[in-house]
């Protein structure tokens, strides 16, 4: 028979350990499918992205995690210069995630698509007035736009964006215009900013599609309404939640299946729907809610992009008294 030790080895090479900033409610029930579908069994730690990026840095070497999932390509750009995670050939991924939403030396991959797009008062504003991110910033939305603050992940992302598509001159006179036309302070959460919108504090607001889902779940009738912004030119801002193996993962291969499995058409209809969002590939299914928004053109810039121009985009916001 085996020795003691000979079997616990076993086991552990059948056991990854997630580092997961998607809410864990989310998460798990997919994580044990995965489990049903492959005998990998899992540990999962749960943290903020920023969190999980600083305890991978500080463990080094000696660190147990597999698999980091976490969201904004902003926070995976970051892990990635840090050092952090494994380069992950994989044919599977390659074919399930557009380029745009990966990177592009196969450390990290997008596994669903949230659009951070505009909100709106539909009693004070028509959608034939609303076009583009960069018309908020034209005086006639001042004292009517809301804004999340600098310090999210999902700002610096939109406004690494704006610098990718017109320079950092420009991008600075933009967001100078937001600030110039905010109607309140910036807000901490998505959530905040568009009951803000509902209660008349706000005509319009910049935030993330499933936190719209979410507040429709509680507040049906609420006096919101979705504008997808920029379908003449690059489309509407997207950003991904993704996955990397991490360098020194003891098991890449079971690290590796896990991304490929949670990319596949069985497990993005639930790992993107449970929390709302868009899955990676636009064949797959969508969630009706989702649906009922109507189609829009997706901005298709390389995310990796938004990730190296985050320290500038984080300096421009500064500049311009964007907090």
């Amino acid at each position: 028979s085996m020795s003691a030790s000979a079997a616990t080895e076993t086991k552990a090479a059948s056991e990854i350990v997630v580092y997961s900033s998607r809410g864990e409610a989310l998460i798990k029930p997919i994580l044990d499918r995965f489990t049903t579908a492959t005998g990998i069994q899992y540990r999962l730690v749960s943290d903020s992205g920023e969190a999980l990026n600083a305890k991978l840095k500080a463990e080094g070497s000696a660190s147990p995690a597999d698999v980091l999932l976490t969201v904004d390509a902003g926070n995976l750009w970051q892990a990635s210069q840090a050092g952090l995670l494994a380069k992950t050939p994989s044919k599977t991924l390659e074919k399930n995630v557009p380029g745009a939403y990966r990177d592009p030396n196969g450390e990290w991959y997008g596994l669903s698509l949230r659009a951070r797009t505009i909100f709106f008062n539909p009693k004070k504003v028509k959608a034939t007035e609303l076009s583009t991110y960069e018309d908020l910033a034209d005086p006639k939305w001042k004292g009517r736009l809301c804004m999340r603050t600098a310090k999210k992940v999902y700002t610096q992302s939109l406004v690494a964006m704006l610098i990718a598509q017109h320079g950092e001159k420009k991008a600075e006179q933009i967001v100078k215009g937001w600030m110039a036309n905010l109607a309140t302070d910036v807000f901490p959460d998505d959530t905040k900013m568009l009951e803000a919108i509902n209660a008349g504090q706000c005509d319009i607001a910049v935030a993330n599609t499933y936190y719209f889902a979410r507040l429709l779940k509680k507040t049906p009738d609420a006096s919101i309404a979705v504008f997808w912004p920029n379908q003449k030119d690059r489309g509407v801002h997207v950003n991904v939640s993704g996955g990397a193996v991490v360098k020194t993962s003891k098991h890449p291969k079971e690290a590796t299946k896990l991304l490929e499995w949670l990319s596949s058409s069985e497990a993005q209809k639930e790992f993107a729907g449970s929390n709302m969002e868009y899955p990676v590939d636009a064949k797959m299914e969508i969630d009706p809610l989702l649906t009922s928004w109507g189609p829009f053109k997706k901005d298709l810039s390389p995310l990796a992009k938004a990730g190296s121009l985050q320290p500038a985009a984080v300096k421009l916001m500064d500049r311009a008294g964007y907090r």
